[in-house]
Formats: structure tokens, sequence, C-alpha cells
């Protein structure tokens, strides 16, 4: 064979090898892709073989604004109401009371304005109207006393139902004046806050008082908030009523007697004399005749009980006035008193026409803020 039909021999084995070696990387190729396809498959149909719904977009809607909370907002919610019934708290808050006029005194202009200041609550039931209906509602109001100093330690106890008023520390009643911390401050620590407004704050749970003795849980509502004040004379010393309960063997006697100078010398609220108001319980049957002697014995020593206790508190004031120090005398004779209820609102009673700037026997008057 000639040298050149066999180089073209050589060549030609050549190309065919070339084809044989693409067409079997090809192949490879095509194989390997397919495995991946039926792998992709499978994992898919492992996945789950359901495909998840696609979710149309609903339309935007629009954005909704909250109105920013003040920083006094719950100030009047956070000063427990002194001497409210335990199962009238709830009416207390059943309607949307405002007490704007309350967080505007604390504002620059303001009558509390960059004073410290204690406050407490109380309760005043009076029929009012809302939405054309007349009802007795438990109108909250909030005491506010300008002081550098706590008013008072004390709580006082008393009602008509009991025979004698007490005066005790707040602690035994589980009350005390604590700071009060605005919104915008309670992230922070409280011990380096400088607080202004302290608020009267008592402790006890309604969920506890089903431990408690019927005669103790009555007592937090016959609570009213103590205040002596040493620079003027009290009314109670000056009064000359002393208020006396008889243990009756039927029902109590209660009934008041005008104490004039001399001990037997008295005469009851009605003008009446000492041994005529005997008489006339006998006679209305309020008083059985057998216990005649007995109830003007218990009479004259009430009455000497009541004198004898006007004359050691007059001399207690004197005592304390005596060792007062000039800046104690000076900050009682400043100290003020605010009296705040609820402005009117579209959502709550207008307690317009029964507002009173008495507070109780022990703090008498106070300004009215509007």
């Amino acid at each position: 064979m000639r040298k050149g039909a066999k180089r073209k021999a050589s060549k030609k084995e050549e190309a065919i090898k070339s084809t044989e070696e693409e067409d079997t990387t090809t192949a490879k190729e095509d194989s390997s892709k397919s495995t991946e396809e039926k792998t992709t498959k499978t994992e898919s149909s492992k996945a789950g073989g359901r495909r998840k719904k696609v979710k149309t977009s609903k339309p935007e809607s629009e954005p909704e604004f909250f109105p920013d909370r003040r920083n006094l907002e719950d100030l009047w919610k956070q000063v427990f109401p002194v001497g409210t019934e335990w199962d009238q708290l709830d009416q207390v808050y059943q309607y949307n009371w405002n007490f704007s006029n309350l967080e505007n005194a604390f504002e620059e202009g303001g009558e509390l304005y960059g004073q410290k200041v204690y406050l407490f609550g109380c309760t005043e039931p009076q029929l009012v109207f809302f939405k054309d209906e007349g009802k007795v509602t438990c109108i909250p109001v909030v005491v506010a006393v300008v002081s550098p100093f706590p008013p008072s330690d004390k709580i006082g106890i008393n009602s008509v139902q009991r025979e004698a008023e007490e005066i005790v520390p707040m602690k035994q009643m589980k009350m005390d004046w604590v700071p009060y911390i605005p919104l915008e401050d309670r992230d922070s620590r409280v011990e380096r806050l400088k607080s202004q407004i302290f608020i009267l704050s008592c402790t006890q749970r309604r969920a506890g008082l089903r431990h408690l003795k019927l005669e103790r849980v009555k007592k937090f509502e016959y609570c009213l908030p103590y205040f002596y004040q040493p620079l003027q004379e009290d009314e109670l010393e000056q009064s000359t009523i002393v208020q006396i309960i008889f243990p009756a063997e039927e029902k109590p006697v209660r009934f008041l007697f005008v104490v004039e100078d001399e001990v037997l010398n008295f005469r009851d609220d009605m003008g009446l004399e000492y041994f005529e108001f005997t008489d006339k319980l006998i006679e209305e049957e309020e008083l059985p005749a057998d216990q005649k002697d007995a109830f003007r014995d218990f009479v004259r020593e009430k009455v000497r009980e009541g004198k004898k206790a006007n004359r050691e508190a007059r001399q207690a004031r004197k005592k304390a006035l005596e060792e007062m120090s000039e800046e104690t005398k000076a900050a009682f004779q400043n100290m003020k008193f605010y009296k705040f209820y609820p402005v009117p609102t579209p959502d709550s009673p207008d307690v317009s026409n029964v507002k009173s700037p008495f507070i109780n026997r022990y703090y008498r008057k106070a300004h009215i803020v509007l």
C-alpha cells in the first residue's frame, strides 16, 4: 500500500475516534442532566406533593392612628379612693372620666406647677344625669395638698355606725404616701427620680378580703384621710356637741347632746333638757323604763369623757405649738388644698351642679379647680 493511502486511512480513523468520543461525552452529559431532573422531581414530590397556594395581595388599608398617651393620663386612677365601699369600686370606673384639669394644673401657669404635692382620692355618691337618665353615681374626686411634707401619716375611722372615732397610723390600714411616676419616666430607675407628686396608695387587695373579718373589712370603708392643723383651734375642741350611743337591749339609742358649762346642765340637739329627753325616750318606747337610771348615768359619763377629750386636745395643741420650729409653722401657714372633679365630656355624666368645696371633717374646705 502506498504511504499516502496509509496516511488517509489513519486520519479517517482519528476522525471516527474523535466523533465517537464526542458522542460519548454528550451522552454522559445528557444522562447526568436527566438524572438531575429526576432527582429534582423526586425531592419535590417528597417535599409534600402539594403546591402552596399563592396568596393574592390585598389592597393596603389606611394606617390606623392612636392618640399619644398623656404623661399624667392615669394619675387620677392611681390615687386610691379612700373610704369607698369595696363593692362600689367597679362603679367608680364605669365611665371614662376625664381629669384633664388635674393634669393641666401641673403645667406651667397651673395651680400645682413646680410644687410638691400630695394627692388622695375619695368618692361622692350623687344623683347625676347621663343620656337623660338619672342615677346615683359614685363620683371620683381628687384632693391635692401643696406641702413640703406629708400632711399626715394617720387615718381617721369614723361613721354613724361606730360608737367611737379612731385615729390610727396609715400603715395599720395598709396605706402610705408613695411617689407617682409619670408615663414618660417609667422606663427610668425609680430611685434616681426626684418625684414632686405623691399619692395615697393602699396595698390591700379585694381578693384578700375574704380572709379578713367583717369588722376589719368595714374599717376600710369608714376611713377618712386625717389632717390636724395645729395653728387653728380644732372644731372638735370648740364643739359643745357630744355624740352618744346607748346600748339598749332592743336597739341602740343614738343622739347628740349639747354640753353647757356644767356637766349636768346639757340638752339634746333638739333643745330638750337632760331629764326631759330621758322621759321622752321612755314615752316613745325607745328606752325601757327600767333602764332610766342606767341611761342617765351613761350619759353623764359620756359627757365627762367628751369634755376631758376636748381639754386634752387643747393642751396637746398648745404643747405642739411651743415645740414647733418656725420653718414648720410657715409650712402649715402656706399649706393649700385643691379639689378636682371630672370635667364634662360626652362619655361621662356632668357633675357641674353637685360640686362642693367640703372635703371631710378633718380637712374641711378646699378650692375647687375647674
